[in-house]
């Protein structure tokens, strides 16, 4: 049986009649038949329950759960500092003279004593040779001087030589005397400048390129021919201001030592900016004997091995020294943290997977974790992934881990 609205429709008469329109005017106005009330009660019903049905086989949103890391800590202050070389040498010339053969590689590793430069040696063994023979001629002056002196000295005791005659004598003998030691002296200075026409490494370390070419002149003390660095071991400056200072110096003192003298042996790290390598171990050996008044800052070394040189001096790095006593700290990721305005907040999760937030006070960074210095007790079960998903007061299906003592990069 067609279902039809029964509505009034007017007759060609005039009139009005209530009943079934013809079925042009029935599919005209079949929009304006409002849905039955139970066709609507209906399929609200089934959308609730599709809906009910979905949620119980998806069940509460999964999350990742563990303990906070709970380990002896030690805070660490961090600083920005440089390398810088342990020794460095500016290597010239001792002698005037042409170049004549470079014996380095430009940048190559060279040991203290190892032959770098030689210079035109012609002129100096010359000069060596003429040195020599006036040591001959004085050598024999003197001999002379002193057997005419022993002679006048026997013959005054016989009265057969004048006393001015001795005296003469002596004059001539200490005269000839003077002559030889300065011609002795002229023989070492020319050997001297011999040896230096061979310039030698003064240090063991990394050269630079070569500033001269065979066959230039090179001037004593003017000319410089190249430099020389000492990177093993290396140091490294950096600046702190008064209030790190008086707490270094403090755990300097607790522990029988000085941070002005030795720097207070203690204990550091230090990492490149890119952190491409691990940090490296050191230790503070030199503070500078006052805070500098205009910068409110003294300057502190640590020393650090650098056998295979990888450490540069001029690179840029980052120290860390040992800000606290060890003690036992309470870690967590980054990633359980959430910022809600001014507060940090934790999401630990109970036994019936109930989110509740713990407001928490963060520290630095230590092995990978943030330090969480008010808080947790190390106890609690907290968010670690998923956190997005666990809204306070939630209900949240957890999965249990164990966090490693150090984080994973």
């Amino acid at each position: 049986m067609e279902n039809t609205c029964a509505i009034p429709f007017s007759r060609s008469d005039g009139k009005n009649v209530d009943g079934p329109r013809d079925r042009f005017s029935f599919a005209h106005n079949r929009r304006h038949c409002p849905m039955p009330l139970l066709t609507r009660l209906f399929i609200s019903f089934l959308v609730l329950w599709i809906g009910v049905v979905a949620n119980a086989q998806n069940g509460p949103p999964p999350v990742t759960l563990a303990n906070p890391v709970v380990k002896t800590i030690v805070e660490d202050d961090e600083f920005v500092g440089r390398f810088e070389a342990e020794g460095e040498v500016i290597v010239r010339a001792r002698v005037s003279g042409y170049l004549q053969t470079v014996h380095f590689d430009d940048g190559s590793r060279v040991e203290a004593g190892q032959l770098l430069y030689t210079i035109d040696q012609r002129r100096f063994r010359t000069a060596l040779r003429q040195a020599q023979a006036q040591i001959d001629v004085a050598q024999a002056t003197y001999d002379f001087t002193l057997e005419q002196l022993e002679r006048a000295e026997s013959l005054i005791l016989n009265g057969n030589i004048s006393q001015s005659a001795v005296d003469s004598r002596r004059e001539a003998y200490l005269a000839a005397q003077g002559a030889l030691e300065q011609a002795r002296a002229a023989l070492e200075l020319a050997q001297i400048d011999l040896e230096f026409t061979q310039i030698t490494a003064p240090m063991s370390g990394r050269i630079d390129q070569t500033q001269v070419d065979p066959g230039n002149l090179v001037l004593a003390d003017q000319t410089e021919l190249t430099s020389i660095v000492s990177s093993d071991p290396i140091y490294f400056f950096f600046d702190i201001d008064e209030r790190y200072f008086l707490a270094y110096a403090r755990d300097a003192r607790a522990r029988g030592a000085s941070l002005q003298e030795g720097g207070g042996q203690l204990q550091v790290k230090v990492s490149l900016s890119d952190e491409s390598i691990p940090p490296i171990d050191g230790t503070l050996d030199f503070s500078e004997n006052r805070i500098d008044a205009e910068t409110g800052t003294m300057r502190v070394r640590a020393v650090l091995d650098n056998p295979d040189e990888m450490l540069t001096p001029g690179l840029f790095g980052r120290v860390n020294v040992p800000g606290s006593l060890p003690y036992e700290g309470i870690l967590v990721p980054d990633a359980a943290i959430v910022a809600d305005q001014n507060r940090r907040l934790v999401m630990s999760v109970d036994a019936e997977g109930n989110v509740t937030p713990i407001p928490v006070r963060p520290g630095p960074r230590i092995d990978g974790y943030r330090v969480i210095r008010e808080g947790l007790d190390g106890s609690e079960l907290i968010v670690i992934e998923g956190i997005i998903r666990a809204r306070p007061g939630s209900v949240v299906t957890p999965e249990r881990v164990e966090l490693p003592p150090v984080a994973e990069n």
